[in-house]
């Protein structure tokens, strides 16, 4: 195991007068482990105690040969599980729980250590990984680098006049061709008044002159996902798209200007909402300004109106403002930031400057 962040863990689960707790996240036991275990619906959990008596309980079906430095303990389909699990947890002690944990094996837990008291162990873990440390900071940059290089390439296809489905159906190719190890989330791409629809599914639209087109793209290198946005136009751009272009170019701008330890999310978000309320296009900014992102596209935290925590270095989110007009166009410029110890450093290179391609 990563003997640093499983003492992080063990620290903050002392000061949170927690003895043991259950870790049934994927992405957060390979965050512990270095191992990624995909459960499907069969239980997987790794248990941390004060006392140093980890275990990992695994299912005979997942091949996990290598030491991890932990036990493993494991059972078949047909054993219970959940039997097997109870027997290693301490008695009469608070038992910290995974937030994601399925509640068909909480509630069999449950029944079986009646006497421990159950609480939500996830912040802990949400909180040590919201901040990266070196080796993945620089595992971020470089995921980041090749979805840049990916977005160029794709806006370079886009004279091509594909649908939007077609369009969308290369850039697995695209990846594959650079070194990334796929598609971090299903990618958008929406051409004029589509992209008025934050979250558009790619479809047979064709694409017409004067089109704004959305492609909001990540891919995942080494486990750690990237994310942007940029908004191009094709053939030219109406003066009025241009003029939200703007509005959200120096909305995404003063959202980074913000950025530095000590602010707090809100601010953040508020630098961006405001420029684009006092613009006249608040009811068309829907959404928060940003995610944080790393081992997940959204990781634990947001950049948004109610988040009052304090920026801290090592975080990684992204400033994605937007402004949507039904029936004609939506603007997004999506950037991913990493907090430094003055400011931050904004990891996407790729031009957002308003371009029309031809």
């Amino acid at each position: 195991m990563n003997q640093s962040r499983v003492t992080k863990v063990l620290r903050q689960m002392a000061e949170n007068n927690l003895p043991q707790m259950l870790v049934s996240d994927p992405a957060a036991i390979y965050y512990l482990t270095g191992k990624w275990v995909h459960p499907g619906e069969r239980m997987l959990a790794l248990y941390l105690t004060q006392s140093g008596a980890h275990k990992l309980f695994l299912n005979q079906l997942f091949s996990v040969p290598e030491e991890l430095g932990v036990e493993k303990v494991w059972f078949s389909d047909t054993d219970d599980s959940i039997g097997i699990l109870s027997r290693h947890i301490e008695k009469d002690s608070p038992l910290g729980i995974d937030k994601n944990w399925p509640s068909h094996f909480l509630l069999r837990l449950m029944a079986q250590k009646g006497d421990n008291a159950f609480v939500n162990g996830s912040a802990i873990l949400d909180r040590i990984r919201s901040c990266k440390d070196k080796e993945e900071r620089d595992l971020m940059r470089q995921s980041s680098r090749l979805n840049d290089l990916a977005i160029e390439r794709l806006i370079k296809l886009v004279p091509r006049q594909l649908p939007e489905k077609k369009l969308a159906q290369l850039l697995p190719g695209i990846y594959e061709e650079l070194g990334a190890d796929g598609c971090a989330f299903e990618p958008i791409v929406a051409y004029g008044p589509n992209a008025a629809d934050p979250h558009h599914g790619p479809d047979n639209t064709g694409l017409r002159e004067g089109d704004c087109v959305i492609l909001d793209i990540g891919c995942k290198k080494d486990s750690y996902c990237s994310d942007m946005t940029r908004t191009v136009f094709y053939k030219y751009a109406t003066a009025h798209a241009q003029k939200v272009y703007d509005v959200v170019l120096e909305a995404n701008k003063r959202a980074i200007g913000a950025v530095k330890p000590g602010a707090r999310f809100c601010d953040i978000d508020a630098a961006a909402r405001n420029h684009i309320e006092a613009a006249g296009y608040g009811k068309g900014f829907l959404h928060r300004t940003g995610h944080s992102i790393g081992l997940e596209v959204h990781d634990f935290g947001d950049v948004s109106s109610v988040n009052t925590d304090r920026v801290q270095p090592g975080m990684i989110f992204s400033i994605e403002p937007c402004v949507v007009v039904p029936g004609e166009l939506g603007i997004r410029v999506e950037d991913l930031v990493l907090v430094t110890e003055d400011g931050c450093e904004v990891l996407n290179r790729c031009d957002k400057e308003l371009t029309i391609v031809e």
